[in-house]
């Protein structure tokens, strides 16, 4: 294309969105901007991140409790809790639809349709996505497979009840347990349609790094959020088909009489015709997704809290290349561990050993960027508002969640604890509660983008940063003790076990810090949702930061930016830069340099 085309091109996106007028169902429903996009997936992750947390304290509610009654239950569970008694198949529901909502619905859906979609554009330059109309469609097929999921909870015969991970045979006989029935079915449209929606969300942001990027912002000047994003965006697409096609064989077993993972199977005297399935291959297939997922879950997180770091402590961020290698080092790893989770599978000796091997190796680049993070605040000018506080807690709960994640991957030791707290404790710091740290700390940094200049409350933040931090902790960190003793998980009760009779108290202190922490939420939602109406305007650059969406323009347009896009000429992390002669900062007085600021005669240009 040559340079008077790409001029011509960029003159026609310059008048873009003055000719027609946006009613009130193209620009807040079915908008084509990546601005509301974003705010669309958020505000959704948010409300099913309100049934996920909901869902987490009625079941710790029965742990701690399990002989009393509790007239909460009948209100919320109806026929399932009679008398105030929990039912036990809806314990199996609770768990089983506040794993899949968390995991699947907010922390990908929550986490990467909102900050790719607000980010991917803003800071790499360009008008918009590659294309507006994906972008709608995926956010709105991810709606919809939200609603599915939520109706699955009002069928006669209860949700689906065999856990997050739905293995076969709960989930591929509709008659084996109440909830394998009508809303197994329903989980299983619902996460074909959300897979569907992941994977063409997934190919606008890949398009759009790889071909919108501004004149002058190769690879290597990108911030470390667009490679996470991007990079997430391509482990979705490897990943996410082989789920797909794990779900429709299970959907081919339910309903058309297949036998992919059913095979000799006796239920209430009646022996099935199925043979020759085998329920290992479903595990196969589920991990191979399943472990990506967690990397798809924790990869924009941790882009996200570089840059926050950066901008927060005033430094550029350590490391910048090593930065870029761990993310591709850990998005190629992820593809060749799923073994793990499937150690007394009654899999090889030899290759769990293998497993073990490569699930120890993913160590060394998370390693690295713990290092570079922690080097990068060290002698900084730390400016500790809510975003950096997250971000630091995130850099915290992932060391303390990752220890844990030795012991699981070596092949010997996890047979101790498989399928205990100690599993939960271990995916919940690692996965769940970093992840959580990473969104809280992307929308307390980026709420004045979002909103058109408007800033989050800071002390109501600090509220909302302490009391979680140390209610998480207080719920996760025991976890690990009863699990080292060896309660399994997915019990609704452990009364019929003298063993578990020390544990009681234990579980009943998980339960009470829950509730606390869940509560801090709700100081963190008065915030939000005050804050978009009646939050105090900050500045334009509210962070003095150097990426390029804190030039574009405070009133969301359609475009980004009223004139010409700006050229970048410096990479993302000039911060606190000095002269040749090192007496004063580049721009006296001013400890940072934009990335569209041409270099001067008196700096040299950073080679990280």
């Amino acid at each position: 294309m040559s340079a008077h085309a790409i001029e011509h091109v960029e003159d026609h996106h310059d008048d873009h969105g003055h000719h027609h007028k946006e009613t009130f169902l193209t620009k807040y429903i079915f908008s084509q901007d990546h601005k509301m996009i974003s705010k669309q997936y958020l505000i959704t992750g948010l409300f099913m991140g309100i049934i996920g947390i909901a869902m987490s304290i009625l079941f710790r509610l029965q742990l701690a409790w399990p002989d009393k009654e509790f007239t909460i239950y009948e209100v919320l569970l109806g026929k399932w809790g009679e008398g105030g008694v929990m039912d036990p198949n809806v314990y199996l529901a609770l768990v089983t639809i506040h794993g899949t909502i968390m995991v699947f619905f907010v922390l990908t859906a929550g986490l990467s349709g909102t900050f790719s979609n607000l980010l991917i554009p803003l800071q790499i330059g360009a008008r918009d996505m590659a294309s507006g109309f994906l972008n709608m469609v995926s956010y709105w097929l991810f709606f919809l497979s939200s609603v599915i999921m939520v109706m699955s909870l009002f069928v006669e015969a209860g949700p689906a009840s065999a856990g997050w991970t739905i293995y076969p045979p709960l989930s591929a006989l509709p008659q084996a347990i109440p909830g394998s029935g009508a809303g197994m079915t329903l989980w299983l449209v619902s996460m074909a349609i959300f897979i569907a929606s992941s994977l063409l969300g997934s190919l606008n942001y890949i398009v759009t790094v790889l071909n919108l990027r501004t004149k002058g912002m190769s690879m290597t000047r990108l911030p470390l959020t667009i490679w996470a994003f991007f990079v997430t965006a391509i482990i979705g697409v490897v990943s996410f088909p082989v789920l797909f096609s794990a779900a429709l064989m299970l959907i081919m077993d339910r309903s058309f009489g297949t036998s992919f993972f059913l095979s000799d199977i006796y239920i209430a005297g009646e022996v099935l015709h199925n043979q020759g399935g085998s329920p290992v291959l479903f595990e196969h297939l589920f991990w191979f997704l399943g472990h990506p997922e967690v990397y798809i879950v924790i990869l924009p997180a941790m882009g996200m809290v570089s840059e926050i770091m950066a901008t927060n402590a005033r430094k550029p961020i350590f490391g910048y290349r090593a930065m870029v290698a761990s993310i591709l080092a850990i998005a190629f790893l992820s593809t060749i561990v799923w073994g793990h989770h499937m150690f007394i599978s009654g899999m090889n000796p030899f290759l769990g050993s293998v497993f073990t091997f490569t699930t120890l190796l993913i160590a060394i680049p998370s390693a690295v960027k713990s290092f570079n993070w922690i080097t990068t605040i060290w002698r900084g000018n730390l400016q500790m508002n809510t975003g950096m506080l997250f971000s630091i807690g995130f850099v915290s709960t992932f060391i303390t969640g990752g220890l844990t994640g030795i012991i699981l991957g070596d092949s010997a030791l996890d047979i101790n604890v498989h399928d205990t707290y100690f599993v939960v404790a271990h995916f919940h710091l690692v996965m769940g509660i970093s992840a959580l740290y990473g969104l809280f700390a992307g929308v307390y940094h980026w709420f004045p983008k979002m909103f058109q200049g408007r800033m989050l409350n800071k002390n109501l933040g600090y509220v909302h940063f302490w009391v979680t931090v140390i209610g998480a902790y207080g719920v996760f960190f025991p976890m690990h003790f009863i699990g080292m003793a060896g309660l399994p998980r997915r019990y609704y009760t452990n009364t019929a076990f003298p063993y578990f009779d020390d544990l009681a108290d234990v579980n009943v202190v998980i339960t009470i810090f829950a509730i606390i922490t869940a509560a801090a939420q709700l100081v963190f939602l008065y915030n939000f949702i005050h804050s978009m109406f009646h939050g105090k305007k900050g500045p334009k650059n509210p962070w003095k930061s150097t990426t390029l969406e804190w030039t574009a323009e405070v009133k969301h347009i359609h475009g980004n930016w009223d004139g010409p896009i700006p050229h970048v000429h410096r990479w993302a992390y000039d911060y606190s830069k000095l002269n040749k002669d090192e007496t004063d900062y580049v721009i006296p007085g001013q400890d940072y340099i934009p990335q569209h600021i041409p270099i001067k005669d008196n700096e040299e240009e950073l080679n990280h």
